[in-house]
């Protein structure tokens, strides 16, 4: 059984499928600041010293959320296999992901259900929805998705692999071009690059030789397409699109969206807000009130109701127990620690 999220559409509009309905748009500006809290409340709780480490997607969320609510959720490879990094959590909201795990994740708790304690935040890995474990390394995904991609060749699902501007230098990512492109063996792989301009401290200006990231799949004869990845209209438009061309023709799509970094690369580089950054809820926020679908003082009411839900959580996870010494070789192998079907 299909679980992909389908909202109510009406009215053609340039550069899309159609013009999301007023319910759609306001479940996804519920999602995208739902999200950008749940980061907010992460780099809070880093800061605090409830985590050692903070990185992810604040300035993504345009993007991330409608990718969630396309995907077909479910496990095997009639559905799609996600390959995702750590700046996808807005994308595991939208497809229903609990956000208090998160915070879970950040302090390490063993009832971290990604990784019991083990990681750090924005590594999920929920075997029941086909999400991969998301890893540090960068861009070692787009090697990884190879293989799910090739499994789903006579299924139904798509692979769909996602990663950064930066990451892109990586072999990882020259290689998913080529196996993905075979005359012949196509596969039926997305893949996404969503580029906020930056690699940990290294602007895109001087690394790249084409002006377009999206431009380096032509060669391989793939379709392609640049995208601005702050609008969620145009996002929701052209990514469905994207998708529906992978799985129909089962070949791959590469598809470039253009994002922001509002907080930096991560903790490392201070987690601070970034002003000169264009930040997509305030535009999406906008826009919506000049629709008529969103008040301010609404847009406020919800940011500080969600402000104080997660901080009610953080405290709540900060007295769950720690992983136990003992348990420092569990889940390291395959073996009676590890469930089926288990997140």
């Amino acid at each position: 059984m299909t679980t992909m999220a389908t909202p109510p559409t009406e009215g053609p509009r340039p550069g899309s499928d159609a013009l999301l309905a007023p319910e759609a748009l306001l479940r996804i500006h519920e999602l995208m600041l739902e999200a950008r809290v749940l980061e907010e409340r992460l780099i809070t709780m880093y800061k605090q010293g409830d985590g050692y480490f903070w990185i992810g997607g604040p300035g993504e969320e345009a993007f991330n959320i409608p990718l969630g609510l396309l995907v077909d959720k479910g496990q095997g490879v009639d559905h799609d296999y996600l390959h995702l990094h750590y700046r996808s959590s807005g994308t595991l909201l939208a497809m229903g992901a609990d956000p208090v795990d998160s915070l879970r994740q950040m302090k390490n708790t063993v009832t971290d259900p990604y990784s019991r304690g083990r990681n750090f935040a924005g590594h999920a890995s929920i075997r029941k929805w086909n999400v991969a474990p998301i890893s540090s390394p960068i861009e070692v995904q787009f090697s990884i998705a190879i293989g799910t991609a090739m499994a789903q060749r006579g299924a139904k699902g798509i692979t769909i692999v996602q990663g950064g501007d930066a990451g892109t230098a990586e072999g990882d990512f020259a290689t998913a071009l080529v196996w993905a492109s075979r005359k012949g063996t196509e596969l039926p792989m997305l893949l996404i690059v969503t580029n906020n301009k930056f690699g940990i401290s290294t602007p895109f200006e001087g690394q790249h030789g084409e002006t377009r990231i999206s431009d380096r799949g032509k060669a391989f004869g793939m379709q392609t397409a640049t995208i601005d990845g702050n609008d969620p209209e145009e996002v929701w438009g052209q990514l469905k699109r994207a998708m529906d061309y992978v799985r129909t023709e089962r070949k791959p799509f590469l598809l470039e969206a253009m994002v922001s970094r509002l907080y930096g690369h991560s903790s490392a580089s201070g987690a601070n807000f970034i002003q000169n950054e264009a930040d997509c809820l305030q535009r999406f926020e906008k826009k919506l009130e000049d629709r008529g679908l969103l008040t301010r003082a609404k847009a406020d009411e919800m940011r500080a109701k969600t402000t104080a839900r997660f901080l009610e959580a953080s405290k709540k996870v900060r007295d769950e127990p720690q992983p136990p010494p003992e348990s420092i070789w569990d889940y390291v192998f395959a073996d009676k620690n590890y469930v089926a079907g288990e997140k």
